[in-house]
């Protein structure tokens, strides 16, 4: 059966959502359904011909959404957040990437017997990982904070230093004379028009979305058209320089503290997601699986070579000045999938040496599908075992995020804090994550339940959402998507009296369900009580001083928050919460004063 351009084009993009769920629901990295419909529809049935359907546009739609996903990738890029394991980021990115590129090549060049210039240019590929396909296997192996930091910095910066890698190797490449000069000189170009114009674009962009010079409606809008001119121009000026260009432009609007991104990265988000299933499936129909049928063998032996020889000198050269321990050395030497930026990098340089008359170019790709495959599905199957062998799995997640960043969910967070539990309180409100930056609490700003969240913050020892938000309609998507993250039992939010509360958006009986948090006190109720001058008050319940002596003592003037036992384990108040009373050894409750405080 042929289908028409137009039924291809919604094929493909019902197949990418389809995906997507289906990776959600089993909690499994996208790119494997993915890449498995890519070759059914494409080579296994031939219903898919990328050349055919997109003909000469081909080239420069890969080019587009890989800027596009380099652009959104370093949004998330905030310097502040890279911690006391910078150092060991940078090594990895550097001294980590020359290794990987120096070691892999020259087996590839006498394992598969491909030319010297191919096996280099595969090599530079195959230095990124996938931080889309790392970040939520992080989250199933739990590993330390240490390994889960590195790992997921690497991911998002080594995507631009390995496609520039591979430019200047593909530069070399096509050099008819003096190569070595012409690589030299290619390089100090796209490095200088990439860094200066990442800089001046950036900068303009920041400035004009701080004066407000943009239609609120038309900013996400004008921010992505801005960005793929900044990329084309900077191409222009120099071959292949808009990667860095719009890299630096993410990192640049990243770290601009007096600059709001949100609405941009939820936008690129949407859009990123987009870009990657359907660009994931179309690269995939282009896989010969003849030819990866026939390099499967050696191939094979190329990839052991990668995975337990060149990750590993590379991260032990990286890690040598380091306080790292050698488990988590060995874990973060074990964990390096491929991905997205692996396969659309490798489609783009094949397709310019098919035009330029290479007739290797044509097994690129098959090679990098091969190592994306092979990597992502052994490492997800083995990571998590791995880790728990070298004993450096988290023990169970018991810390709490919480949603909103009010006054009461601050002080909550720090007497949660006290407990040595793991606290982290997330809001769209700059105000509120200003004032619990200054408290010493860990923040995120933005959606938690947002793709770049779901990329970039850290929930190492964290199990728990808290919905304290007065944002009801953010309050549902954001429940929803822990309820399946942490399980239905572990999200809890505050009260509510009537679902006519909801004006209109009527939730489902799932997230009622979640309701009555602190015996289904509301918010209304917490911020009257807060105004009136309550506060947090931790209490110990000993054979002096009785359960039946607190309720006595404090009579209606207590709103129990959470308990703890002879162990600490803390154990909230909900409206279905049950307790034997003779084990508990303490409660925080919220104590409205005697004489109420005058609004």
């Amino acid at each position: 059966m042929d289908f028409e351009p137009i039924s291809l084009l919604v094929l493909i993009g019902i197949l990418s959502i389809s995906c997507q769920l289906f990776a959600h629901k089993l909690k499994i990295p996208a790119i494997l359904p993915l890449l498995l419909i890519g070759l059914m529809v494409g080579p296994v049935f031939g219903q898919l011909n990328s050349e055919q359907l997109f003909g000469d546009l081909l080239f420069p739609m890969v080019s587009l959404s890989v800027a596009i996903i380099l652009f959104e990738g370093a949004l998330s890029l905030n310097f502040s957040e890279l911690g006391s394991q910078g150092k060991v980021v940078r090594n990895l990115c550097t001294i980590g990437t020359l290794v990987n590129w120096l070691v892999v090549a020259p087996v590839a060049h006498f394992v598969l017997g491909i030319s010297w210039q191919i096996a280099f240019l595969f090599s530079a590929i195959v230095t990124v990982t996938g931080p889309t396909v790392i970040v939520p296997m992080l989250r199933t192996v739990r590993p330390s904070k240490n390994v889960a930091q590195i790992l997921k910095w690497e991911g998002i910066i080594i995507d631009p230093i390995g496609a520039i890698l591979a430019v200047l190797t593909f530069e070399y490449i096509i050099s008819t004379q003096n190569a070595i000069q012409h690589t030299l000189v290619a390089f100090g170009k796209t490095v200088s028009v990439g860094v200066i114009c990442g800089a001046l674009f950036g900068h303009l962009l920041s400035v004009t979305l701080k004066r407000g010079l943009i239609p609120e409606y038309l900013i996400n809008t004008a921010v992505f058209t801005f960005v793929l001119g900044a990329f084309q121009l900077s191409n222009v000026a120099a071959h292949e320089s808009g990667l860095l260009t719009v890299t630096i432009m993410g990192i640049w609007l990243a770290n601009k503290k007096d600059v709001s991104i949100n609405s941009i990265i939820e936008f690129k988000e949407t859009l990123s997601v987009l870009l990657i299933s359907g660009l994931f499936i179309i690269l995939a129909a282009r896989v010969d699986l003849a030819q990866l049928a026939d390099i499967s063998v050696n191939s094979t032996v190329l990839l052991l070579c990668m995975i337990f020889v060149a990750r590993p000198i590379g991260v032990y050269l990286s890690t040598m000045s380091s306080s790292l321990r050698w488990q988590e050395k060995a874990l973060i030497s074990w964990i390096a999938p491929r991905g997205i930026v692996a396969a659309a990098v490798s489609a783009l340089f094949s397709i310019k040496l098919e035009q330029n008359g290479m007739d290797e170019a044509s097994i690129l790709a098959s090679l990098v599908f091969f190592v994306i495959i092979f990597t992502v599905v052994l490492q997800s199957l083995t990571a998590k075992p791995i880790a728990k062998m070298l004993g450096e799995r988290e023990p169970a997640p018991l810390g709490f995020l919480i949603f909103g960043g009010n006054h009461f969910a601050r002080l909550l967070a720090k007497e949660l804090m006290q407990t040595g539990l793991q606290v982290k309180i997330a809001d769209t409100n700059w105000e509120a994550i200003s004032a619990a930056r200054m408290e010493g609490i860990p923040t995120y700003f933005g959606n938690p339940s947002s793709e770049h969240a779901q990329r970039t913050m850290d929930l190492t020892g964290i199990g728990n959402l808290l919905v304290l938000s007065p944002h009801k309609q953010m309050n549902s998507l954001v429940t929803q998507y822990y309820q399946f993250l942490f399980g239905e039992e572990h999200v809890a939010g505050l009260g509510a009296t009537d679902k006519k509360e909801f004006e209109g958006h009527l939730p489902t009986e799932k997230y009622m369900k979640s309701l009555g948090l602190f015996n289904n006190v509301s918010y209304s109720k917490l911020a009257s009580m807060s105004s009136q001058g309550a506060s947090l008050k931790k209490t110990s319940i000993t054979a002096e001083f009785s359960w039946e002596d607190y309720k006595k003592k404090y009579e209606n003037r207590y709103t129990p928050l959470f308990m703890f036992d002879e162990k600490n384990h803390v154990k909230l108040v909900t409206k279905e919460t049950t307790y034997s009373e003779d084990k508990i050894k303490g409660i925080v409750s919220l104590i409205k004063p005697e004489t109420p405080v005058s609004e």
